[in-house]
């Protein structure tokens, strides 16, 4: 069962709905974050609400005067705590700013929002054992630094493709992200990953990283070359809910011989370990 904040009351989804004449439904004009809560506790609340609103102002809806993103931030903290929040209170909170019904020179005055709180797509432990599988393609993720509810461009090169987990936007061969995490390849001693503002600023990439550095690691920031796969000494991505996950194949390309590498699994524990730091007090 999954819960929805809207309109002021925690409702089950199915009972919940929009106009509509909401663009998020006419045009997909909206804007989302995912924030991980684990035991009742949101992970990072501040980072994520903050990237929430930046994606409106850049997609030019408006939450100005920061009434949608308090309530947004009490309506995650409050539901996170309730006894109907999905798995105990170790899920998923989405929380979405819609376009409304107005639209005025390529601004959206009156937005709508709410939260939905369900489960996570469970990772298996044989996946963070065995690896992950991605899609390379061509495209390039629209204004990378919106994290929109329009997927389609995504998710069409993953159409009835069963082995592989999401796709790897790599346009003109420069390696970004995949559909819904940050990704990155070892080499040579480096971890190396696209930079924020060619690919969106991942909390949990963030959170990585400043681990890594804090641990010793040599940190590249930059959009690697396709052919550089071949050369890497591991890869692995990043997510709210995948944590760190190993990558062992992108496209027909092996990564180091098609077995997960010794950083991914020293990263996914030292981000374990260091939760507790993030976690909403």
């Amino acid at each position: 069962m999954s819960i929805c904040y809207i309109n002021g009351e925690y409702l089950p989804t199915e009972k919940c709905s929009l106009p509509v004449t909401d663009l998020v439904i006419q045009r997909g004009v909206g804007v989302f974050d995912s924030i991980r809560i684990y035991g009742g506790k949101a992970l990072a609340i501040t980072a994520h609400i903050e990237r929430l609103g930046e994606s409106a102002r850049i997609a030019g809806i408006n939450v100005k005067d920061g009434e949608i993103i308090r309530d947004i931030t009490r309506a995650v903290r409050e539901g996170a705590l309730r006894a109907d929040c999905p798995d105990g209170g170790d899920c998923i909170a989405k929380a979405y700013i819609t376009g409304g019904d107005l639209v005025t020179r390529g601004t959206f005055p009156n937005p709508r929002h709410f939260v939905i709180f369900e489960s996570g797509p469970k990772v298996k432990p044989e996946e963070y054992q065995n690896g992950a599988a991605l899609q390379p393609t061509a495209e390039g993720r629209p204004y990378p630094l919106v994290k929109s509810i329009n997927y389609l461009v995504g998710l069409m090169q993953e159409a009835g493709r069963e082995d592989v987990l999401e796709c790897l936007y790599c346009p003109g061969g420069k390696i970004m992200e995949t559909l819904k995490s940050s990704f990155f390849i070892c080499r040579d001693g480096r971890i190396i990953t696209a930079p924020i503002g060619s690919v969106l600023g991942g909390v949990t990439r963030n959170i990585v990283l400043e681990l890594a550095r804090e641990d010793g690691f040599k940190i590249e920031e930059r959009c690697p070359d396709i052919s550089e796969l071949k050369l890497a000494d591991e890869a692995f991505l990043t997510s709210s809910w995948k944590e760190v996950l190993p990558v062992v194949r992108v496209g027909d390309t092996k990564i180091a011989g098609g077995k997960p590498g010794p950083v991914a699994a020293h990263l996914q524990k030292l981000y374990r370990a260091n939760l507790d730091r993030w976690l909403d007090k």
